[in-house]
């Protein structure tokens, strides 16, 4: 029997509709009766390619007795982070104030009138990595806000407190000076020293020797790299730390261009990698990352043209490269009929993560002949005993030698026919109008790097811009924040705004 998610459009959602566990949306229905039954809430956000989503869904939400548990103690939200930003971050501060850390899943214990009173991510069914198991958490917490509602309040009204002045909480002195002047006049010198300082800030934290900044889990961080390229680009800045900032830029574009984090078969980036050294991905591939990065590089790509240093034609050919082939992916797997983008790809497939994407002797074999195994050992790191899990390789190049050799491209063909024969991930086919914006200006400045300005990347940017517009001309009010099945959904927020704003530029 299908819970009450079953009439939602979002495929992360969907996803949960036949679990034993009552499910609402976030809605008038759902809250109104957690005030007529005076019951907690328990409110779990999430997306659909997360996969500890997936985990704790199949370990917790997928279980007849902790859903037993759930349905008799608790009223049970579902709310896909991707449609409902605005609660995501309104109740994230919850995780990051109890755990130390946030993410998703997204686990938050609320009263009826809506204020949390204990959180975190994810919770497995039993005691283990340092976390309580979710059945013992639903009872005690159940019993708690029974038989102590004062100290349930109490907690509750602090927690609260804390979310309405998040910037109190974030606990960073940097950011209220920085708050603090932004409100008061200052001169261009004071306004440049600041800008200075965040930029030193920055490139004290930078990897040296893998590029990035700090250790694992290791993001992208596409707008710290941006800030550091801007900034090397000013005059006023001392020649020695402008080129400091341009070999921090460098080294990271390179590196995650040579890892795993890149998709070095089929193209486009991973969201992010569990390791220090851009080699072994979090397989899901996000649309916004891929539209960031694409702004990132082409624009790297268009200052070199303009300012060519002696480096600049074979940083030209591994950026151009990837632009070409990240464009090539969204064009190929991200894009709907309309012209419009979808979500993300899964980490996850036939119930392992990175299933579709990683290799092992066999697979290779199967594929390669002998002589472009040899090919692929020197382009890639193809170490004994695999990179990932069960002997299996992400695969990741050791330089620019890929451009050097002609064989790689046959070889690339080949693994990327090869695998286009495996069971795909998961694809969330909802149209984010905020990320649509953010990858028609990735696109859009990818068409001016690659000097193709009736290419794909422009094709693809005019159209999806072209939908977007028309979209919001259906939608009563302004910009819609989703399209589902060609219907716009939801009142647009200010990304929405600001990135369409951008993107129209």
């Amino acid at each position: 029997m299908k819970n009450h998610l079953s009439r939602e459009t979002s495929p992360y959602l969907l996803q949960h509709q036949d679990h034993p566990v009552q499910w609402y949306p976030w809605g008038d229905e759902a809250l109104a009766r957690a005030k007529v039954e005076q019951k907690p809430i328990l409110l779990s956000i999430g997306y659909s390619a997360c996969h500890w989503c997936h985990v704790m869904a199949h370990e917790c939400f997928e279980n007849h007795e902790i859903a037993a548990v759930m349905n008799e103690r608790y009223i049970n939200i579902k709310v896909d982070r991707e449609e409902r930003p605005d609660l995501d971050q309104i109740y994230q501060p919850v995780a990051q104030m109890i755990t130390r850390g946030g993410g998703w899943p997204l686990t938050v214990f609320l009263t009826p009138d809506l204020k949390p009173f204990y959180g975190g991510t994810y919770f497995p069914p039993t005691d283990r990595y340092g976390r309580p198991g979710f059945p013992r958490l639903l009872v005690a917490l159940s019993e708690n806000f029974k038989n102590n509602p004062q100290e349930i309040l109490e907690r509750a009204e602090k927690m609260t407190e804390i979310i309405e002045d998040s910037d109190e909480f974030s606990g960073n002195e940097n950011f209220r000076d920085l708050k603090t002047v932004a409100q008061n006049q200052f001169s261009a010198k004071e306004a440049r020293q600041t800008l200075i300082d965040s930029y030193e800030y920055l490139l004290a934290r930078v990897d040296w020797q893998h590029g990035g900044f700090g250790g694992a889990p290791k993001f992208p961080n596409v707008m710290a790299l941006q800030f550091l390229w801007r900034m090397s680009q000013m005059r006023w800045v001392p020649q020695l730390r402008r080129e400091a900032g341009q070999a921090a830029v460098h080294l990271s574009l390179e590196k995650m261009g040579m890892g795993g984090i890149f998709d070095q078969i089929g193209g486009g980036f991973h969201r992010y990698s569990v390791d220090e050294f851009w080699t072994i991905p979090h397989f899901e591939k996000m649309l916004y990352d891929n539209a960031l990065l694409l702004s990132l590089y082409s624009e790297v790509v268009l200052t070199l043209e303009q300012e060519p240093t002696e480096r600049s034609p074979e940083q030209l050919i591994f950026y151009k490269r990837i632009i070409e082939k990240t464009a090539a992916f969204v064009k190929r797997e991200l894009t709907d009929e309309s012209g419009c983008f979808y979500t993300a790809l899964d980490a996850d497939s036939e119930g392992g993560e990175g299933k579709f994407f990683v290799w092992n002797e066999q697979t290779l074999a199967e594929t390669l002949t002998e002589s472009e195994l040899k090919i692929l050992g020197e382009v890639c790191d193809l170490s004994p005993g695999g990179n990932f899990e069960d002997g299996q390789w992400a695969l990741r190049i050791r330089d620019d030698i890929a451009d050097r050799n002609a064989d790689w491209a046959q070889i690339q063909s080949k693994l990327f026919t090869a695998r286009a024969k495996r069971i795909r991930p998961g694809l969330d086919s909802k149209v984010l109008v905020s990320w649509n914006a953010l990858m028609v200006s990735g696109l859009s400045l990818a068409a001016l790097a690659l000097k193709d300005p009736n290419g794909d990347c422009s094709q693809m940017a005019r159209k999806a811009f072209e939908n977007l517009i028309q979209y919001a001309d259906q939608t009563e009010g302004g910009l819609a924040a989703t399209i589902q099945g060609g219907v716009p959904r939801g009142q647009g927020f200010l990304d929405d705004y600001a990135f369409c704003c951008k993107a129209a530029l």
